[in-house]
């Protein structure tokens, strides 16, 4: 090869591997660029926030995330969004921005604090047990996630806290339908109702009361053994209540009052007659 070729190869080499660095050199500075730009917007949006002005700041969050949504800002972003919204009361555009968050960045560190402010979403649009069930499940849900998945958080904490209390609502929208079918006269479908509340929700406050009712209807209906097998149950895990004593007034006639032991421990008293109820 004579020296003139060796110089068209050198300057062919040279002009392939300038071509290579190039875009390399360009995209790099692209992206100093974008994280310059989404920051910038990302503090415009937390000025708005601050004022209180959640709408805007959203929109300027989600202006952010699609600046560089590679960025480790972009996610920050979204939560921030979805917070602004739902501190003011914007559930439907916060559950919008966190649905998207868990579908782009999965796995993220604060998936936990995202699923909480989810499960937030939901709870504090509970107004009315008997109108808000969709609400009361889908907050249950999320609650339920946070406590079996990050069971050492302090969301995990409060989750079951108030998991405690849609226990409570659930029951009571349980309660209050089998009342209604009582007011009817309709036994067998309030029979079922305070079934529910026996089995589904044993350590809620109306465990007692639903107890007591399937000791009423089943005598009402003829079904005495059956009025019995719930009204020892009641006198087993609350022989100091009112409901016992309602019941025990039912049955007086036919049944015989036993002393119960002190020690007995509820809960493995109200296993061991799960049977009645299947």
């Amino acid at each position: 090869m004579n020296f003139k070729s060796k110089i068209i190869y050198f300057f062919i080499f040279f002009f392939i591997f300038s071509c290579n660095k190039k875009p390399e050199t360009t995209s790099t500075l692209n992206e100093k660029s974008l994280e310059a730009q989404l920051i910038e917007t990302y503090m415009q949006a937390m000025e708005e926030f601050e004022r209180g002005d959640v709408i805007y700041a959203g929109k300027k969050f989600s202006e952010a995330e699609l600046i560089y949504p590679q960025s480790v800002w972009a996610p920050r972003a979204v939560l921030m969004s979805a917070y602004g919204f739902f501190s003011q009361g914007y559930y439907g555009n916060a559950i919008s921005d966190l649905e998207r968050f868990f579908v782009k960045y999965k796995n993220h560190p604060q998936t936990d604090y995202a699923l909480y402010l989810l499960a937030l979403c939901h709870y504090d649009q509970i107004i009315d047990e008997k109108k808000d069930l969709d609400q009361i499940l889908k907050a249950k849900k999320y609650f339920e996630i946070i406590i079996e998945r990050y069971p050492n958080t302090p969301y995990a904490s409060d989750s079951t806290f108030k998991l405690e209390y849609i226990l409570e609502l659930m029951a009571s929208k349980e309660m209050y339908l089998a009342r209604y079918y009582v007011e009817r006269e309709k036994w067998i479908p309030a029979i079922k109702r305070f079934k529910i509340v026996v089995k589904e929700y044993e350590t809620t406050i109306y465990v007692e009361e639903a107890l007591h009712r399937l000791v009423e209807l089943h005598y009402k209906v003829g079904l005495v053994n059956e009025a019995r097998n719930y009204a020892t149950l009641l006198g087993y895990n609350y022989k100091s209540s009112e409901w016992y004593e309602a019941s025990y007034k039912i049955l007086n006639k036919k049944y015989v009052r036993k002393e119960i032991n002190n020690n007995d421990d509820k809960e493995n008293i109200l296993k061991k007659f799960k049977n009645l109820f299947k």
